[in-house]
């Protein structure tokens, strides 16, 4: 999954404009994401990857750039 799938994934689960989206947008305060809006991104990213995603670390994802290094680091 590239940046640009993981960023208009998120652009499409929120419901913004994919160029509103910068890296240190943070999910919540900046974009506008509530917790169902997460538990949906979080659960289309551990089947488009087939991972699983604990709670621990779906709590470190706070930012695009987090988000996009999380899934760098488990492809």
């Amino acid at each position: 999954m590239t940046k640009e799938e993981i960023i208009e994934l998120i652009a499409k689960k929120l419901r913004i404009d994919v160029d509103s989206i910068e890296d240190d947008s943070n999910l919540v305060n900046d974009l506008g994401a509530d917790s169902i809006d997460l538990v949906e991104m979080l659960m289309e990213i551990e089947s488009a990857l087939d991972i699983t995603v604990s709670d621990e670390e779906a709590a470190e994802l706070k930012t695009v750039r987090d988000v996009v290094d999380f899934i760098e680091e488990h492809e």
